[in-house]
């Protein structure tokens, strides 16, 4: 449906008549106003500035008639490029209150939406400021021409400057529907304006109109005003074009309002395009007739006209007209003609003072339109809550929810900037302001297309993303050919805006066109990547890891995370049995991954429906991943209650181990002194694939976990208990015994722990196995093929007592694990093996006992040894011995068991492949 689109799935309300209409059904509906006065009437009235009545005349003397209608199309290019880009946003779907900012960030996102909202906002009060400035000097002139004056130049212009600003203010208070009525009113004066314009260009000019350049239109005027004739510091193209395209900014006045509007999809793109087509009409038309009209240059005085036909020693065009102005001309000092006059257009018109209101039109209407422009935006803008200290903004007052507390605020600050009343430096940086809204305006266009969303479907079809994009390039590029500094710091300014949204990462989702890119940026990665051929030096441990939910084994997920984060894959798997699954919440998919977002965790989540514990695992090892985005390693918790569960669940748990090697993964299992499982700290349900772990002699490790603090995203949380992988390790040791060559995972699993900041000031040890004659050749060799291999170990150790055969006590231990898994056989005469396995196939014969007697010893062996080095390390990794196919599940369970008991840090079970995952070539 539309209402899913990408303008208006964002978390503001849509209220069809207005907020406070339904508080009150006997109050007025809200104004609303149509495409004529809502945007066309108010989009003219902002493009036509101050700039066409003084200073496009001037503009018309420097370029010529033919570079100014050039420095206007291009002007034109721009704004109608930019208009048809708001034109298809504003038909993507219904757009509300906030204008330029709602349509820009509803596309791209808060990202960009907020620091273009915050920029635009303050350009439109500055602009306010601008204008209003622009009249009070107007005023101030006229003034003076009758002998008033209040204070002095400066302070005429302030307090002028204050009191317009004001009285503004409060017809901007008094609702949008005085607003608009008095914008009208600036609109037929205007009209007015330059009817008294145009009339008076067909009226025969006096000698004292004469006197000051005016002649009517004559074609050698007209030919002499054609080509360019540049004067002062000023005098180029780019400076003409800098200084007339403010006058192209009011383009989005309509937008700006969209709130107040019937029907913006149908009233924004109507009613810009005709402002701009009966603007760019006026405009042109002006240039062309003042050009027809007016010399450029003129002394005023009435005694430089010629008597006779003697022309001797004059100079210039008005000799063959009658007029002497080389004096003025040739010392440069000429008052009047279209190069040194601004008033140019009254002197022409048929009565000057109506020029004069036409600027105070001109004027006060885009000091009106900017003062209502920005605290609309501002408050959409604080209503999303990106971001902190605004959000008091945001309340709006009566049926059109009018932003009272925004007005006073952009009443303030346009009033700070009248007081300085120097905005020179100021003018500057708002054009770049607003060619910054242009330039993300036309990208979001652009950029909505481009990424072939569904959801982006325009009614208005006159656009093209080309068009689009060209828009936003010129932009930038129009911003540093104005003002290269003004350029850097909007940039700036937008940078570190965006800074802080993308920091915070505000919980907002309105389908911007950016997370549409991310997908097809993805998809396409993804699928290149199924072209390329695997590499050793590429190798990345890419884990699938058996957590359940991910929140009841923290420790297993922060353990993988700290060797995949920011370098490879992972997916937390979680089988759910199906007698648990009508159990289960409907949101645990969505809050889980939220527990993993607010832990900081960048891993997938995988739930997985199945009958059984091995089934859902093989089910993972089969379809998990997407191309090459696909785990090559298996990450399990240890069972440490194995002795006390059932024993088919032992059996599906080493036939895991066997599918896993069967499917040519690489294997970890994660066993920690106090289990993984915290379920019932979380009083959350278990997923009995995994057994809660048995508590062990002490409770030091959880002390210690207990003890850290790592900064954590949501520090309130309940379910967000501290591991020990978030600890600072310190100086510890992480040990590594390397028992058996597996491909090298064993050795670079702690390289890449040590990477983490956590971490890196741990050292690695590498115990290896060898013969005491041969010990420091072995030695020798294994830093020398490390050093190959670029792994920074800090020591290696050679276990040359491993073959030694174990303290009783310690073989006791595990005759006594394994003893309620034994048939003891051949102490039951009578009976032979067949009949006991029947009644209980996992148990241990004793011929089996016996043959894996000297693998039982070394392992007991092993594990005596680790005790003694490495007690309290931070990490141990110990090669998983292969299981085989004769050996039985509990006694296969019981070696894993025995080779990681007693520990007090956490031990990793470790076994790659058989593929080589190290090189120490280049290629």
């Amino acid at each position: 449906m539309d209402g899913a689109s990408t303008s208006d799935s964002g978390s503001l309300p849509v209220p069809d008549m207005g907020n406070e209409e339904s508080q009150d059904p006997q109050e007025k509906a809200p104004v609303r106003f149509g495409w004529i006065i809502g945007v066309m009437v108010r989009c003219m009235l902002n493009i036509w500035g101050v700039i066409l009545f003084l200073r496009l005349s001037w503009i018309t003397s420097q370029a010529g008639i033919v570079l100014t209608c050039v420095i206007i199309v291009m002007s034109v290019v721009v704004t109608n490029v930019t208009a048809l880009s708001i034109s298809a946003i504003a038909t993507n779907g219904r757009v509300i209150s906030g204008g330029a900012y709602f349509m820009i960030s509803r596309t791209l996102g808060p990202e960009i939406g907020g620091p273009i909202g915050m920029v635009f906002s303050f350009a439109n009060a500055l602009a306010c400021a601008l204008n209003t400035v622009g009249f009070a000097e107007v005023v101030r002139d006229l003034m003076q021409e009758f002998g008033a004056v209040m204070v002095d130049p400066v302070n005429d212009v302030r307090i002028v400057g204050v009191i317009t600003v004001t009285v503004l203010l409060l017809i901007s208070l008094a609702g949008m529907e005085w607003e608009s009525k008095t914008q009208i009113l600036f609109f037929l004066v205007l009209l007015v304006s330059f009817a008294n314009y145009f009339v008076g260009t067909l009226i025969p000019p006096g000698i004292e109109k004469q006197a000051v350049g005016v002649f009517g239109y004559r074609g050698d005027i007209f030919v002499e005003n054609l080509t360019p004739n540049w004067r002062g510091p000023q005098g180029s193209f780019f400076q003409m074009f800098a200084i007339f395209f403010p006058a192209a900014i009011g383009i989005l006045s309509g937008a700006n309002i969209s709130g107040d509007l019937k029907d913006p999809a149908t009233a924004i793109p109507k009613g810009t395009l005709m402002a701009i087509f009966w603007t760019t009409i006026s405009y042109l038309g002006i240039a062309v007739t003042v050009g027809a009209c007016v010399v450029r240059d003129a002394s005023g005085n009435k005694s430089h006209i010629l008597t006779g036909n003697n022309t001797d020693g004059c100079v210039g065009l008005t000799c063959s007209l009658g007029w002497n102005f080389t004096d003025c001309i040739q010392s440069q000092s000429c008052e009047y003609g279209l190069a040194n006059s601004v008033k140019v257009l009254g002197q022409v018109s048929g009565f000057y003072y109506l020029i004069t209101a036409g600027v105070f039109a001109a004027s006060l209407s885009s000091a009106l339109g900017f003062l209502v422009s920005a605290p609309k935006v501002f408050q959409c803008l604080c209503k999303d809550k990106i971001y902190p200290y605004i959000i008091f903004f945001a309340k709006g007052y009566g049926k059109n929810d009018e932003p009272l507390r925004a007005y006073l605020l952009c009443y303030l600050i346009a009033i700070a900037f009248i007081l300085i009343a120097e905005l020179n430096t100021i003018a500057a940086l708002i054009s770049n302001f607003f060619l910054c809204s242009y330039c993300l305006i036309n990208f979001s266009c652009f950029h909505a297309s481009i990424t072939n969303s569904p959801g982006w479907r325009p009614s208005f079809h006159y656009y093209s993303k080309w068009t689009a994009l060209f828009g936003a390039v010129i932009s930038v590029v129009l911003m540093f050919l104005f003002t290269w500094w003004a350029a850097l710091v909007t940039f700036c300014i937008i940078f570190f805006l965006f800074g802080y949204v993308n920091y915070n990462k505000p919980k907002i989702n309105w389908g911007s066109s950016v997370q549409a890119g991310t997908y097809n940026m993805a998809l396409s990665y993804s699928v290149s990547l199924t072209g390329v051929e695997d590499h050793v030096k590429n190798f990345r441990p890419q884990c699938l890891v058996l957590t359940g939910p991910p929140n009841q084994r923290p420790a297993l997920v922060d353990f993988v995370g700290s060797f995949t984060k920011h370098i490879s894959l992972m997916i937390c798997g979680d089988i759910v049995m199906e007698q648990d699954r009508k159990m289960r919440p409907q949101d645990a998919t969505d809050s889980l991954v939220k527990w993993m977002n607010n832990r900081k965790v960048r891993s997938f989540y995988t739930p997985l429906s199945a009958d059984n514990f091995r089934a859902g695992a093989k089910q993972l090892l089969q379809a998990s991943g997407l191309g090459k985005l696909k785990p090559n390693t298996l990450v399990l918790g240890f069972k440490t209650n194995w002795r006390d569960s059932a024993p088919e669940s032992i059996e599906d748990y080493i036939s895991i181990i066997y599918d896993t090697f069967d499917a040519n993964y690489c294997l970890c299992i994660l066993r920690m002194m106090d289990g993984l499982d915290v379920s019932d700290d979380l009083e959350f349900e278990v997923n009995h694939g995994f057994e809660p772990d048995e508590s062990v002699e002490n409770q030091d490790q959880q002390t210690n976990e207990e003890d850290t603090a790592d900064d954590m995203s949501d520090e309130g949380s309940s379910d967000q208990i501290k591991t020990v992988f978030q600890n600072d390790q310190g100086k510890k040791t992480i040990d590594v015994y390397w028992i058996a060559d597996d491909g090298g995972l064993t050795l670079l699993v702690p390289y890449l722990i040590t990477r983490r900041k956590r971490w890196r000031r741990c050292k690695v040890r590498v115990f290896i196995v060898g013969d005491e004659q041969n010990m420091e050749e072995g030695r020798n060799e294994m830093l020398a093929l490390l050093r190959r291999f670029r792994l920074d170990v800090n020591d290696v150790i050679v276990m040359t007592d491993i073959d030694k055969c174990p303290h009783p006590k310690s073989l006791s231990r595990f005759v006594d694990n394994v003893a309620p898994f034994r048939l003891h056989d051949e102490q039951q005469e009578g009976v032979s093996v067949q009949e006991l396995r029947q009644s209980a196939p996992w148990k241990i014969s004793d011929k089996e006992f016996e043959a894996f007697k000297l693998k039982s010893e070394r392992k007991v062996r092993l594990n005596e040894i680790i005790r003694k080095n490495s007690q309290h390390t931070a990490l141990v990794l110990v090669s998983l011995p292969v299981p085989q196919s004769d050996c039985p599940s509990a006694l296969y369970m019981a070696w894993m068991d025995t080779l990681t008991c007693g520990l007090h840090c956490p031990a990793v079970l470790i076994r790659g492949n058989q593929q080589n995952v190290l090189t120490f070539y280049c290629q």
